[in-house]
């Protein structure tokens, strides 16, 4: 039943929709926190930035 709501509700769509938002901007903050970490280690160790 609840899976039901999830995806015939109009609430239950717009749940789908944030839990989607938040698990794809949660990963692009990974993504673009570990680049800027990489890089810094790079400046840091004496390298090309």
């Amino acid at each position: 039943m609840a899976l039901h709501e999830l995806f015939t509700t109009d609430i239950g769509l717009l749940s789908l929709f944030t839990i989607g938002f938040v698990v794809v901007m949660a990963a692009y903050i990974i993504r673009f926190a570990k680049r800027h970490i990489a890089e810094d280690t790079r400046r840091a160790e004496g390298g090309q930035g």
